[in-house]
């Protein structure tokens, strides 16, 4: 299915709030603060209440369906919410907090926040191992951010950072906000990530050559001769990753900080791994988003760096 503007969840408020309600809850209301299921929760109705406003009558709280979520304490509309998860979920390089800022409706800030709490949803739970028997994981490294030298000012300042990603062919990636390219930094990363039955493919790069006695087999590629497929040898898969990445950062975001680029990254690798080619669409994707901002928070003060400075 795919992306409908015209989809009353956009346009109604109390659809948008039974979509939420209906991913989070297939089954009925749960109550966030003490668990218990649906048979146990009351839909408190009339004037003096707002619509989808729920209480437990275990513990007596009541809650709403953003309670618990990355939407917590957000006076932003449910209709607002589904949009947002919608842009951010379908387009594939990513969406600007100034596009969503004149879409929505809402101030540039508010739309800063909202994209970070949504790409807090898609932050990867599930951290099982890529590859295994008679599968191909291949890895490489790129650099975020222009060279110093090629500034007109600031010279120094920021730093070119590292990135690495380990893609299954075939099969989903993961990214990691590295310090530096080096077998000491890279080898936990893949160790702990990789299977070790997996047949692991790199460049020539020294930092790989101690670490790949560690999989199945390893073979390599060198670009320095223009080398770039020999057999079953090559990484056209993830730097075709790489360059959906770099499209939607100096393309859509433009500057990414050091701060928040792994916030970037779980936002291409989720798009990555919930794509087409898996069997997963539009919907689905935006649905899984909002399946994952249950049980997380994020705060505005340490996301702006606000904490860091008042300290």
């Amino acid at each position: 299915m795919t992306f409908d503007l015209t989809d009353p969840i956009f346009t109604d408020e109390d659809k948008a709030r039974e979509h939420f309600e209906a991913i989070r809850w297939p089954n009925g209301p749960v109550c966030p603060h003490c668990g218990v299921t649906s048979e146990h929760v009351t839909r408190l109705a009339g004037k003096v209440h707002r619509p989808g406003l729920y209480q437990c009558n275990a513990c007596r709280e009541s809650f709403t369906v953003k309670m618990g979520t990355v939407m917590e304490s957000s006076h932003l509309s449910y209709r607002k919410w589904a949009l947002g998860f919608k842009l951010m979920t379908a387009s594939k390089k990513g969406v600007s907090a100034h596009q969503l800022h004149r879409m929505l409706g809402i101030t540039y800030k508010t739309a800063w926040f909202m994209a970070h709490r949504i790409r807090e949803a898609m932050r990867p739970t599930d951290d099982g191992q890529l590859g295994g028997e008679g599968k191909t994981v291949e890895v490489d490294e790129t650099y975020v951010g222009g060279k110093a030298k090629n500034r007109a000012y600031a010279k120094t300042l920021p730093r070119h950072e590292a990135v690495a990603s380990l893609v299954e062919r075939g099969g989903k990636v993961r990214s990691r906000h590295v310090a530096d390219v080096t077998a000491k930094t890279l080898k936990p990363i893949l160790v702990e990530a990789i299977a070790k039955e997996t047949n692991l493919r790199t460049d020539q790069s020294p930092v790989y050559t101690e670490i790949g006695t560690g999989f199945a087999s390893h073979a390599t590629v060198n670009h320095s001769i223009k080398e770039y497929v020999r057999g079953d040898a090559h990484t056209n898969t993830v730097e075709g990753y790489f360059s959906i990445f770099k499209r939607g950062i100096y393309g859509v975001y433009h500057h990414v900080s050091q701060e928040h680029l792994k916030r970037y990254l779980a936002e291409f690798d989720f798009r990555y791994n919930e794509r087409i080619a898996l069997g997963v669409n539009d919907q689905e994707r935006a649905a899984k988003a909002i399946k994952g901002a249950v049980g997380r928070r994020l705060t505005y003060r340490p996301l702006s760096g606000a904490e860091q400075a008042s300290a």
